[in-house]
């Protein structure tokens, strides 16, 4: 049986007051809210993947939210321009929810500020937005319209709804392998860089 990533469950039942109130919420608070979530995630991946190594559970999260990111772009692609900041912030969740996932995959330690203000440094690298405010309000609502900016093209293929669902859908999924490749790149130096540490205690003592 594969891996099923709850996160569809709640993207399916988002309303447009719900959307709005994630729209509004700051990015560090995000993160926070979705740690101990991503614990159960991945914990149910290891123990329904015992054999596996690290980087295929990793791609078997990239996957699941792929899957939660296509589901997405075809429900609000039918919508055409009318559904964009709906995807576009759903997106922008989705591929923050996919950091915590893959940084919790790779343990580490997202209690600590500095973690997690390096998973926000690497959110805004791999989103393309850049360097993200942490703190104010409404930062997904932002990083949203940012992304709205930068779509160019796909923007406006969204003006043709029977055109746009399927043409959402697939480049939502490309943007989320594109996110956890540099994801696992990114956590996958850190998780050497502990083995080193760990290895060099180990003589030392």
């Amino acid at each position: 049986m594969a891996f099923y990533d709850p996160i569809a469950d709640k993207v399916k039942q988002l309303t447009p007051a719900e959307l709005k109130k994630l729209a509004d919420t700051k990015l560090a608070d995000l993160v926070q809210q979705e740690v101990p979530r991503a614990r159960k995630r991945v914990l149910e991946l290891e123990q329904r993947y015992p054999s596996a190594g690290v980087r295929e559970r990793a791609q078997r999260i990239i996957d699941e939210k792929k899957h939660v990111a296509s589901m997405t772009g075809g429900v609000f692609g039918a919508f055409g321009l009318l559904g964009l900041p709906a995807d576009l912030t759903v997106m922008a969740w989705l591929q923050l929810t996919l950091l915590v996932d893959v940084a919790t995959l790779y343990k580490v330690n997202l209690k600590s500020e500095r973690a997690r203000n390096e998973l926000l440094d690497l959110y805004g690298y791999t989103t393309g937005v850049g360097p993200v405010q942490r703190s104010g309000p409404r930062v997904l609502g932002k990083v949203a319209e940012v992304l709205l900016k930068k779509g160019g093209l796909q923007t406006l293929g969204r003006a043709m709804p029977f055109v746009a669902a399927p043409v959402t859908a697939y480049l939502n999924n490309q943007h989320v392998q594109k996110v956890g490749d540099h994801a696992v790149r990114f956590y996958e130096g850190f998780d050497k860089a502990h083995a080193k540490t760990k290895a060099a205690s180990r003589k030392a003592s």
